[in-house]
Order: C-alpha cells, then sequence, then structure tokens
C-alpha cells in the first residue's frame, strides 16, 4: 500500500550525549508521555544484543570493524530520512563524535523539523552508569564527554540526573514551544 502524497513528514526530536547519560531510558519516558506517535530509532539497536551484525570479526579485510563500521553508521544516517520522508515521527539517541560525522548527518536531517536536545550527566555518573551497564567498554563514557558536546549547539538541554519522566516532560514542553528556525539550521 502507498502513502497518500498529503501525508506530511515526521519530526525528529535528537538526544545527544554520552554513553551512558540515560538518552534510551530518556526516549522511552518521552514516548509514553507525549501526545503524539513517535518510533524510538537508536543505532544501539543494530549494535548490541541483536543478530544483525555478523559475529565474525578478523584482523584485516571486510570483516574488521574498522571496515563495517563506517557503512553501518552511513547506512543508519540514510535510513532517518527515509523515515521520516513516510511521515513517521523519531525520538532517536545518539552520540555526535566527530565534526565530520555531525555534517553528514546535518546534511541529511536538515530538510525536516528537527528538535535537538543535549543530554548532560556527569563523569563520576556516567562512569558508574556505565560499570552497571556492562556492555559497554570501560572508557567509551569519558571518551566520549570530552567531545559529544562540541559540535553544536542545542534546542534545549537536559541534566539525566533527574528522574527521566521529569526531564521527558521538559523535553515536550521545549518541544511544544518550539520556533523555528531550530539549532540545527544554526548549526
Amino acid at each position: 500500500m502507498l502513502l497518500s502524497p498529503d501525508v506530511p513528514p515526521g519530526k525528529l526530536i535528537l538526544l545527544n550525549g554520552a554513553s551512558s547519560a540515560g538518552k534510551s531510558t530518556l526516549c522511552r519516558a518521552i514516548q509514553a508521555q507525549i501526545d503524539e506517535p513517535f518510533l524510538q530509532f537508536s543505532l544501539d539497536f543494530l549494535m548490541f544484543g541483536t543478530e544483525v551484525l555478523p559475529r565474525r570479526r578478523d584482523p584485516s579485510g571486510p570483516f574488521t570493524w574498522a571496515v563495517m563500521r563506517p557503512r553501518l553508521f552511513e547506512g543508519y544516517h540514510r535510513c532517518l530520512p527515509a523515515f521520516l520522508e513516510a511521515g513517521n515521527n523519531l525520538v532517536v539517541d545518539y552520540i555526535i563524535e566527530t565534526p565530520e560525522g555531525w555534517r553528514r548527518l546535518v546534511e541529511l536531517i536538515r530538510p525536516f523539523d528537527v528538535f535537538l536536545v543535549g543530554v548532560h550527566c556527569p563523569l563520576d555518573e556516567l562512569e558508574r552508569r556505565e560499570g552497571e551497564r556492562g556492555d559497554r567498554c570501560p572508557g567509551d563514557a569519558r571518551r566520549d564527554l570530552l567531545t559529544v558536546h562540541t559540535f553544536t549547539r542545542y534546542d534545549f538541554e537536559v541534566d539525566s540526573r533527574r528522574p527521566p519522566e521529569d526531564n521527558a516532560e521538559a523535553i515536550i514542553a521545549a518541544w511544544k514551544a518550539r520556533k523555528t528556525p531550530g539549532a540545527l539550521s544554526r548549526s
């Protein structure tokens, strides 16, 4: 079944923060409270706890993470506009790792209604959460914290030490009150 041409594009709430900052939990809290359907779509869905990535890893050649990773990220970036063009609202948790990666993502999502949220958390809390998770490499959160908030401005920012339900409520209120152009058009 093809979509009617009058289906408007979806809206994107993009949460950026270090690993273990609580972005995925915050996405679920936003979904639970917001008065429109939003799909949670995370790169983590493709990388962790799934059978998407090949288990085989070789020291060189096509099965190295160095070869697969850029392709995975590019594919993920490209599918966001496809979901939005089909009329899906998305709430996405992301880690902006490099200026180049951010510029590439911005090229793809700039035509859409994007609300960019910075999710902040102090290092000691990030490291505590990282240790409790057990599914991340020690030091990822520290590495991310050094750069993740340096490449862009935000429409709204939260401290993830606050309860996720409170942050979700604040994000939704700010999103509803947003003015265009947002931070993305100033990036």
